[in-house]
C-alpha cells in the first residue's frame, strides 16, 4: 500500500462533507450571503432543517474548511471560505484534456 497524498485527502473529505443533500444546499444558501456571513436563523428558516441536524451538518462543513463560523454576540454567523471551494473546483479540473483530445464542451485551460 502506498503512502497517501494529503492534498488528495483533503479534497476527499471536502468532497465527502459536500456529499450530502442538506449540506451542499447549505453551502448554497450561504454562498449567496452576505461578506459577514449568513445567520444560523436564516439558514435554518430557508431550508427548514430542525437545530440539531442543521448544527451538525454546520459543524461537518466547517470541519471540512468548506465554511467558516463567527460569533456577533448572540448570532452565529456562517460564511463560505471561497479559497477552498476554489481549491476543490480547481483540483477537479486540474488535469482534464492533458490525455489528448478536449471535449468542445470542456471548462479547461487547455483549449487552443
Amino acid at each position: 500500500m502506498t503512502e497517501a497524498d494529503p492534498i488528495l485527502e483533503l479534497h476527499v473529505q471536502r468532497l465527502k462533507a459536500l456529499g450530502h443533500a442538506s449540506r451542499l444546499s447549505i453551502v448554497r444558501v450561504v454562498v449567496q450571503g452576505s461578506v459577514e456571513g449568513t445567520p444560523v436563523g436564516e439558514i435554518q428558516a430557508r431550508l427548514n432543517i430542525p437545530g440539531s441536524t442543521l448544527s451538525h451538518h454546520l459543524s461537518e462543513l466547517t470541519q471540512a474548511g468548506l465554511l467558516k463560523a463567527t460569533r456577533q454576540g448572540t448570532t452565529i454567523r456562517y460564511a463560505a471560505h471561497f479559497e477552498h471551494l476554489r481549491a476543490l473546483t480547481d483540483y477537479l479540473w486540474e488535469d482534464c484534456c492533458r490525455g489528448g483530445g478536449c471535449d468542445p464542451q470542456c471548462l479547461c485551460k487547455e483549449k487552443p
